[in-house]
């Protein structure tokens, strides 16, 4: 049975801060949706400090953007675009269009087709996510999506050169400089000058997810990402050093941000405790990683691999590290993640970053029932259908029965219809 060694989180307070949240983000929303361009300069300007003369940037001015980044920095931003892009064409390749014959004379297929346009939602709160421009963006254009918009917020009241920079060396069509729920509801509802786009995608703050929790409907949206969550998993063939630092390595993203050691060695876990005090005194990042630990951070014992399994997919955790002498019985085992980083030589900074795979995944549980952004998500799986008469015949015979027992007249009626028709002898000369 699973000890509880260390436990901290305050969900009251988070319900909380939730219906705050969600009246804030209504009122933007009205806003925006009422006076369109007015309403987004001027909520701009409260909450960014951001009145330009145009939201969206000028060729010359990403081109100036671009001018301002190291070198070495746009040579770690190709890498990670380049790997990005090649696991999205692979995930592309295996969806396929289908085209069966389920009887003599009845045609039944799906198409797969890309969305016309999409929103992708850069960060730049705290730390400017220039990485989520590639996970959203670049997985886009590889799906085939006509017009892709990029947009993040201002940061030191100026657009930030890297992030404009990945941007559009990912591919994105439109850039704009906006932050927030009036960015969302923009691009969302539409302005005078931002044409609407079919679908809202990226992570962000808790503001940014309610805003698109209330805008699906008008718009899709990839998943409601709540705050980063990471779960380490290990037995005693690691050392607390790699525990420690993987831990913090994710709580540092925010206050609230859940850190999980489930493990089968009471001794590793004593000592984790140990070292992430050490640890904090030397993080850059301490003033935030330490209440998030405080607070969300959490040290779970098991007593075997198998045990280890179900406490993790009861968790559902967001990224899940497997730091164990055998990581890939958690891979064939487990049901419920949003992204396996498995042995010590891979980690969840590396998925966040530069491996390939995307870090804009499901949380608060939601890794039950759905995975991440990927190529998938920007593609609609479209079916049609066609018969031959004869065939048109056998099928209005059973639908006129269903609708009849269902109650449905008119339906019935479209299935009597073709039965009549078709189920004459053709006159002669007729096409099939």
């Amino acid at each position: 049975m699973t000890r509880v060694l260390k436990s901290g989180m305050n969900v009251e307070t988070q319900l909380s801060i939730n219906e705050a949240v969600q009246g804030t983000v209504r009122g933007i929303i009205s806003d925006i949706r009422a006076r369109g361009d007015d309403a987004l300069r001027e909520l701009s300007q409260k909450f960014d400090g951001w009145s330009p003369p145009a939201f969206r940037l000028s060729r010359e001015q990403i081109e100036a953007a671009i001018a301002e980044v190291p070198e070495e920095v746009l040579a770690s931003i190709r890498f990670s675009l380049e790997q990005v892009q090649t696991f999205a064409r692979a995930q592309r390749a295996s969806i396929h269009e289908v085209e069966i014959e389920t009887i003599p004379g009845v045609t039944l297929g799906h198409k797969v087709l890309p969305m016309n346009s999409v929103a992708c939602y850069v960060p730049g709160g705290r730390y400017p996510m220039i990485a989520s421009a590639l996970m959203s963006v670049a997985t886009a254009k590889v799906a085939g999506v006509r017009r892709v918009v990029a947009v993040t917020p201002p940061k030191d009241g100026r657009p930030y050169p890297a992030t404009v920079a990945t941007m559009h060396l990912a591919g994105a069509d439109e850039i704009y400089i906006m932050g927030g729920v009036q960015a969302l509801a923009a691009l969302a509802l539409g302005t005078a000058s931002i044409a609407p786009v079919d679908m809202l995608v990226g992570p962000g703050n808790a503001y940014v997810a309610e805003a698109k929790r209330q805008l699906f409907g008008q718009v899709g949206i990839d998943l409601l990402a709540g705050p980063t969550e990471t779960l380490v998993i290990a037995d005693d063939s690691v050392d607390a050093e790699m525990v420690a630092t993987d831990l913090l390595g994710q709580a540092e993203h925010g206050l609230n941000s859940p850190a999980v050691l489930l493990t089968t060695s009471e001794t590793l876990a004593r000592e984790v405790v140990a070292e992430i005090e050490r640890q904090l005194t030397v993080l850059a990042t301490a003033e935030v990683a330490s209440q998030a630990w405080r607070d969300y951070g959490q040290i779970l014992l098991a007593e075997d691999d198998a045990e280890m399994v179900r406490v993790a997919d009861e968790i559902a955790s967001e990224h899940v590290q497997v730091l164990t002498r055998d990581p890939e019985y958690f891979l064939q085992h487990m049901t419920n993640y949003g992204s396996l980083f498995l042995g010590p030589e891979t980690n969840v900074a590396y998925g966040d970053k530069v491996i390939g795979t995307n870090h804009i995944l499901p949380t608060g549980r939601a890794a039950r029932y759905t995975g991440g952004l990927w190529v998938g998500k920007y593609l609609k799986t479209v079916t049609y259908q066609r018969a031959t008469r004869e065939a048109s015949v056998i099928v209005g015979r059973h639908c006129s029965v269903i609708c009849g027992v269902e109650g449905f007249a008119g339906h019935q009626r479209q299935a009597d219809l073709r039965v009549e028709r078709y189920g004459k002898p053709a006159p002669v000369g007729a096409a099939d």
